[in-house]
């Protein structure tokens, strides 16, 4: 085996790594040094489970020469290989997840779309249902960017999530989300049809290729808004980042530095316009584009109803549920793993 199996290539992966790990000065770059470190960590975590694997399945092989017709110890063994390719399927998901950035943390933003109050409020729901999904994986995650509601809910908001495999796992999120249900700001108790854009970008280390010349961008500084803590809210800390030549613009305020959110906004600029460039060599820059920015009737990634019937949908990968009150809880993993093993 081969790829995400091949177990001589982690091990020989690891000792390389050891081997940089105990050169002089190799902590004095603290974005590299973390970056290594987290994959030394996600390759021994590997290495653990493949030399597990392969340790029973040799054993079971070899047991199963050796039983005979002993029933009970045949049903031991049954219980034993069903066990092991539970184990099998979750490595073999892990596989899929091999692009650059897979292995990494994710940033997420979520904007309303079409629907005022209930779009708001959809991005809120939204932001409830990755939180509770971080919650659940084990994942921490961290407010970066958050503009509240004129009467409810969230206008956008920008998070981070740390954790191994969070952009692999996140990354198919991207696109329009369209909710229908039963306002509970409508006092006819009318349906309504709510829409939120999801972007999802990586995080970016200082090894990619993507150069921002000063007079491409503008910066501006405000102050910040929401709860936060004194010094958020008295100073003039918050930045946002415009990049003129493509319109995408970035903004940050959860640090009470300036300075630090203004790093923070140019690496997650760095991120989306490293995306922007593997789209277009993918020639696939001119559909995802159109669909992002199409925020409202007529395109939707998934759908979420909850009236006339109860019914998630994504129209990406064709995976339903009518489960929907579980899915906004946070229990999406189900849906996130089908859609890494069917999407592109």
């Amino acid at each position: 085996m081969g790829g995400f199996f091949d177990l001589d290539g982690k091990v020989k992966r690891e000792k390389e790594i050891n081997s940089i790990m105990s050169e002089n000065g190799f902590w004095d770059d603290k974005k590299r040094a973390d970056s290594i470190t987290k994959e030394l960590s996600n390759i021994k975590k590997t290495i653990s489970s493949l030399s597990f694997l392969t340790t029973s399945i040799d054993g079971n092989y070899k047991l199963s020469l050796e039983i005979d017709d002993d029933i009970e110890m045949k049903s031991l063994l049954e219980e034993e290989l069903f066990s092991l390719k539970r184990k099998v399927d979750e490595l073999s998901l892990e596989a899929y997840l091999n692009d650059e950035y897979d292995y990494g943390n994710a940033i997420i933003e979520i904007h309303a779309g079409a629907g005022g109050t209930e779009s708001c409020d959809w991005v809120s729901m939204l932001y409830r249902m990755y939180s509770r999904y971080c919650q659940n994986k084990g994942y921490t995650l961290s407010i970066l960017d958050k503009q509240d509601g004129e009467e409810a809910g969230l206008k956008s908001i920008m998070f981070q999530v740390n954790g191994i495999n969070a952009y692999g796992y996140l990354k198919r999120e991207k696109g329009i989300h369209r909710l229908v249900r039963i306002s509970p700001f409508d006092a006819n108790k009318r349906r309504h049809t709510s829409f939120a854009a999801v972007d999802v970008t990586p995080e970016i280390n200082d090894k990619i290729d993507i150069v921002i010349k000063d007079s491409d961008i503008r910066i501006d500084i405000y102050r910040s808004s929401g709860p936060g803590g004194q010094g958020v809210n008295t100073t003039d800390s918050a930045v946002r980042v415009t990049h003129i030549p493509t319109g995408i613009v970035v903004t940050c305020q959860n640090e009470r530095s300036q300075i630090r959110n203004k790093e923070k906004a140019l690496e997650v600029l760095k991120g989306k316009l490293y995306l922007l460039e593997k789209e277009k060599h993918e020639e696939k820059i001119s559909g995802i584009k159109g669909e992002l920015l199409s925020n409202g009737f007529g395109s939707s990634k998934r759908s979420y109803v909850l009236c006339p019937y109860t019914l998630v949908k994504d129209y990406e990968f064709g995976y339903e549920t009518s489960n929907v009150s579980a899915v906004l809880d946070g229990e999406i993993e189900e849906m996130l793993e089908f859609g890494i093993k069917n999407g592109k």
